[in-house]
């Protein structure tokens, strides 16, 4: 009994010693981090001799961190010793975070700067912007409409609209193309002129509030009217454009800076994280509103064919969720119609959409003259029909590259089904009921059809374009 007693207060001792020891008071705070007291913080700003609206900021605090700025004009840094330029005269109140490991704390001080010093403004980046300081007008910036690319999305961390990239005049029947944006560098302001309408998204239409269409283009079109005037910041070491006042570039996303990716006199590209969706990002392309003209492509009759049999191909037909197997093959069946060594083995996959393409570069087909493409084709028997998804035919379609994922609305096909199989037949598929055409530049050739997911092995051969 005695022995167990002791046994009992020996635990007990034990854990008043654990507990003891644990205790947290008894820790170095400074090992596990305290947040940061404002009278620990300290920052001085010094105005350049040569150029007192140039000011350079530095952390003075007594203690280590990593220290964020704003400096109440737009611009922002980061670093101990940053420096901010202050082209307008005016009271700014300059931000300093500072983060350590038990948190961040933020001072402000403010500055006076006395006059304006407009020589801050005569820079590349303003002036492709605005066309300089003897531009009153100010430059004014459109969608780059006709070239595709202009606008898309992609992830928030991502470097290009990888998701979806629109095509050329994709945004036609929408508000989007209305949209003009004039810098002007006096004054520092922004004038945007609209048709009432603002482009957006299901997100960025219930953040927006207001009445909404739904356009040609898909989407929504949102009543908004700009205000008269904003104006800009421009930061040129972080490379951000800020609207004031909550403008935005006509697409709206909930956020009004923007990251330059490039300026220049003839170009601005510009990506937003959008804070409606976030994890999204949005690409934006914008010309001078005078240089937003529709480019003039030429129409050429100009005949194309290729028999595989050259190291080098003359046509280099594009593969879209193909199988894996190398495009060119031995000639399965080496006859009389087609005696030839090298053919091309179509593998279709198992996702619903599989082609090949091909697209002329510079011209759009002169159909009137050529309207005709011809092929030879072998339809294997060893593939599986049964299930009536995979089919025996082969379909040849025109498109206009330029419309990109959305080119299959506008195009023209001709199909050819429940062919024979194990031998090599010849094909022609006549395009000349749209000998009128004037668009299309991309021919698209699909064996098995499309919308499933059966495989299949098919060949083709001695392809042409021509009368």
């Amino acid at each position: 009994m005695m022995k167990n007693i002791f046994k009992s207060l020996v635990m007990i001792l034990m854990g008043v010693f654990v507990m003891t020891s644990c205790d947290p008071q008894d820790n170095d705070d400074n090992a596990l981090g305290q947040l940061p007291l404002a009278s620990q913080l300290d920052f001085t700003f010094t105005p350049s001799a040569e150029k007192p609206n140039v000011v350079a900021l530095k952390n003075e605090s007594s203690l280590n961190g990593v220290a964020t700025w704003d400096f109440g004009n737009g611009g922002k840094g980061k670093g101990d010793n940053v420096t901010a330029s202050f082209p307008f005269k005016g009271d700014y109140t300059i931000s300093m975070t500072l983060y350590t490991t038990g948190g961040s704390t933020t001072i402000t001080k403010v500055i006076s700067i006395t006059n304006d010093d407009m020589s801050l403004l005569d820079t590349p980046m303003y002036n492709a912007l605005t066309g300089g300081a003897a531009n009153l007008n100010g430059k004014t910036w459109v969608f780059d409409q006709y070239v595709a690319g202009h606008f898309g999305i992609g992830p928030a961390d991502g470097s290009t609209p990888s998701w979806w990239s629109c095509p050329a005049d994709g945004k036609l029947q929408s508000s989007m193309y209305t949209q003009e944006f004039t810098f002007i560098q006096v004054g520092v302001k922004m004038i945007w002129k609209n048709n009432g309408y603002v482009y957006t998204n299901s997100a960025g239409k219930d953040a927006l509030g207001g009445t909404a269409i739904v356009p040609g283009a898909g989407d929504f079109d949102v009543e908004y009217t700009p205000k008269t005037s904003y104006t800009y910041t421009l930061d040129e070491v972080n490379k951000t454009i800020t609207i004031s006042d909550g403008g935005f570039f006509g697409h709206y996303t909930g956020t009004s800076t923007y990251q330059i990716l490039k300026l220049t006199d003839d170009e601005m590209y510009l990506k937003v994280v959008s804070t409606v969706e976030p994890g999204n990002g949005w690409w934006y392309r914008f010309v001078p509103k005078e240089k937003n003209v529709k480019p003039i492509v030429p129409m050429k009759a100009v005949a194309l064919a290729e028999n595989f049999e050259a190291e080098k191909l003359k046509i280099d037909f594009k593969r879209e969720s193909m199988g894996k197997l190398d495009s060119i093959y031995s000639n399965p069946a080496p006859l009389a119609l087609n005696s030839s060594k090298r053919v091309y083995l179509y593998e279709k996959s198992t996702e619903l959409y599989s082609n090949v393409s091909y697209t002329v570069s510079g011209y759009k087909f002169d159909l009137s003259t050529l309207n005709k493409v011809r092929i030879k084709v072998f339809i294997p028997s060893y593939n599986d029909y049964s299930v009536d998804k995979l089919k025996k035919q082969v379909a040849v379609k025109l498109q206009n590259n330029d419309n990109g994922g959305n080119a299959w609305q506008t195009q023209t096909e001709v199909v050819k089904g429940d062919l024979p199989t194990d031998k090599w037949i010849e094909l022609e598929f006549d395009f000349s009921t749209v000998k009128d055409r004037t668009d299309y530049d991309k021919i698209v050739i699909q064996f098995g059809g499309e919308g499933h997911n059966v495989p299949g092995i098919f060949f083709f051969d001695d392809f042409s374009f021509s009368e």
